[in-house]
């Protein structure tokens, strides 16, 4: 069994769809979804999502850094939190390669969902890409929240400071990409306990689906790379995966 720890439900045409999508994964192995929010229409999706699915989908909502200038209500995030099927909070976090002009208020976002997810006992799911120094500080501000930085792209070393902080490491399709030499070694370095794996759908096809959009069903080719550089067992690589998602995301509110 495979669990897709990231994947966003927005990009589907309509419910129909959606099962369809849904009803593919587990055919391939992926009993288990976490529906992923990071905006209004996210959050909708996901909630949604997981209300259909009960059991087989959940959700996560949060608003993630491109939201950061419309200054979206913590406190209905709040309320989001007890929907049905809600497990974590996110996609929140920092992306200084698009967005490098509001890097404050990108943080001041960040922070104020850290500290929800404190209060609420809930882990989180991070976007970081060139702000490595401002997402350790960020979670490093208080108790370290469980949670994930979610499609990893990053060193060694900021790998190496998120495990110290507790935190597990998500691998998407990128991990397959003919140019991914220097993240593969990242892979094959992280503790098999704090390895996760997930599709990021729509975005960032695995090989050998380039070009399309991405599915639930397709993590299995994460997984099937990550069993190849750690010289591990597709089986092996699944099991690990999944039961690292239960305890991460399920331990605690699954329903």
């Amino acid at each position: 069994m495979f669990f897709d720890t990231h994947a966003h439900f927005d990009c589907f045409a309509d419910a129909a769809e959606v099962r369809t999508v849904v009803e593919r994964a587990a055919a391939a192995g992926v009993t288990r979804i976490l529906a992923v929010g990071g905006s209004d229409a996210l959050n909708r999706a996901a909630l949604t999502a997981a209300e259909t699915f009960p059991g087989r989908v959940f959700a996560a909502v949060g608003y993630d850094r491109d939201q950061a200038d419309a200054s979206p209500s913590v406190s209905e995030l709040d309320r989001l939190l007890d929907r049905p099927g809600v497990v974590a909070v996110g996609e929140m976090g920092l992306d200084y390669y698009y967005q490098p002009d509001n890097a404050p208020a990108q943080c001041a976002l960040f922070e104020a969902q850290l500290d929800l997810a404190r209060q609420r006992g809930l882990p989180v799911l991070i976007h970081s890409r060139e702000a490595d120094a401002d997402t350790i500080r960020l979670l490093s501000a208080g108790p370290a929240p469980k949670g994930v930085l979610h499609c990893f792209t990053g060193t060694a070393e900021f790998a190496a400071r998120l495990l110290e902080l507790g935190l597990w490491i998500s691998f998407s399709g990128i991990l397959t990409f003919r140019n991914a030499d220097p993240l593969r070694a990242v892979a094959q370095t992280v503790p098999a306990d704090r390895l996760l794996i997930e599709t990021d759908t729509p975005f960032l096809a695995p090989v050998p689906h380039r070009g399309k959009r991405n599915e639930p069903a397709w993590v299995v080719h994460v997984a099937e790379t990550l069993a190849k550089i750690r010289n591990d067992t597709v089986e092996r690589i699944a099991h690990s995966t999944t039961a690292n998602a239960e305890r991460l995301f399920l331990g605690g509110r699954a329903s």
